[in-house]
């Protein structure tokens, strides 16, 4: 008799817990799970045994963190990648590799399927399936909650009969170092405000200290590497800012997303190292790149992240994206100074070998631009949408 090997995306919540028993129970199922480390507070040794104790034959896991910054966040710091201009990309970005993991044991194991525990309704179904599409596409993709129709009342239940261990479950909510989303419970209701329970890496901005605090950040080629002078490893310098800036409230935001499916949801989201860096990073590419690449390069930034938000981060746009940015990056190299303060963040200050700001010419007390220069440019510059203007106006 045949029987179906299956590499499962495991968190060791309810969702993918019900899951792998139900792939045994009505696939005959051998189950291989697969839980990646992207900086989500868990107790890992806890999920493995999890897993066994519930017929997993094999258990993977896996600590992609240096992997998730380097190779992820590094990129979407240098894109600037906020979704809507409001939210840095934080669960959309570790889900490509975290489906790459999932691949790589499925290919090892001889697995002839991979599953994941997404609904039908949201995003992250379209990140895990393309990505396993891309990566390998003979591999069937088995998504439960969406193709048995399971609801979270009915898992509950059937999580109970068979002795799966439920804890008490209001929000959903992902995880990693990058960022933090919550949403269901009161937060499906667009007009309630979120209750302070549902917030754990920040404080109420009312509520951080009446002292602002200054910091330093080094870039090199648009990448992070130093706070307040200190060179810091990459995990090191991410966790140390979600600390820091979230303790002054930096990094709430609250929207509505549109999802690639359609549907409208209101999400809740903590990222407060990522909103510092992005907010410092983007300053220092307006100190040393020429308007014309800073304001291209916004266009692309724009369509990076919106590229990587749908899922699409094996689409070859983004590779070339990706190739523009990191020819445009190697000036984005300095210090700025960012001041904390109850929820904001705000650049004071700014330098870099390569900068383009010339306090010779522009300073009020200088002398060395000649301003009778303008004249001759204002008269060019303008020429032809002063005729145009008079022609329509009928004006001699």
């Amino acid at each position: 008799m045949f029987t179906v090997r299956v590499a499962l995306a495991y968190s060791g919540g309810l969702d993918t817990s019900v899951i792998l028993k139900l792939l045994q129970e009505r696939l005959g199922a051998e189950v291989v799970t697969v839980t990646v480390n992207v900086g989500q507070p868990e107790d890992f040794n806890a999920i493995e045994a999890k897993a066994y104790k519930l017929g997993a034959i094999k258990h993977y896991t896996i600590d992609a963190r240096r992997e998730f910054v380097e190779g992820y966040v590094f990129k979407a710091i240098k894109a600037n990648a906020l979704y809507d201009n409001l939210y840095p990309l934080s669960t959309a970005l570790a889900r490509p590799l975290i489906a790459g993991k999932v691949v790589e044991v499925a290919l090892k194991e001889g697995a002839d399927a991979v599953a994941h525990g997404c609904t039908g309704k949201g995003n992250d179904q379209i990140r895990f399936d393309l990505a396993f599409k891309s990566l390998a596409p003979h591999l069937k993709i088995i998504a439960p909650v969406r193709e048995w129709g399971l609801t979270r009342d009915w898992e509950v239940e059937y999580a109970l009969k068979h002795g799966i261990p439920v804890k008490s479950k209001v929000y959903s909510i992902d995880e990693n170092l990058w960022g933090r989303s919550i949403e269901a419970g009161v937060l499906e209701d667009p007009m309630v405000e979120p209750p302070e329970e549902v917030f754990e890496w920040t404080v109420q901005p009312s509520r951080a200290p009446d002292k602002p605090e200054y910091i330093e950040i080094g870039f090199e080629a648009g990448v992070p590497t130093s706070v307040n002078g200190e060179a810091m490893d990459p995990v090191e310098l991410i966790t140390y800012l979600n600390k820091l800036a979230g303790a002054h409230g930096v990094g709430r935001v609250d929207m509505i997303e549109n999802r690639v499916i359609g549907l409208k949801s209101r999400e809740v989201y903590e990222v407060p190292a990522a909103m510092t860096l992005i907010t410092a990073h983007r300053d220092l590419e307006r100190l040393v790149l020429t308007k014309r690449a800073y304001d291209f390069k916004e266009i692309v930034d724009m369509e990076w992240a919106k590229l990587v938000y749908q899922g699409l981060w094996f689409e070859p746009l983004r590779e070339a994206l990706d190739a523009f940015i990191d020819s445009v990056e190697p000036p984005v190299t300095g210090t700025v100074r960012v001041k904390l303060y109850k929820g904001g963040v705000y650049v004071v200050g700014r330098s870099s070998p390569y900068s383009l700001y010339d306090h010779e010419l522009i300073s009020y007390f200088k002398g060395s631009f000649d301003q009778r220069l303008s004249i001759g440019f204002i008269e060019l510059y303008g020429l032809q949408a002063v005729k145009a203007y008079r022609k329509k106006a009928g004006l001699a």
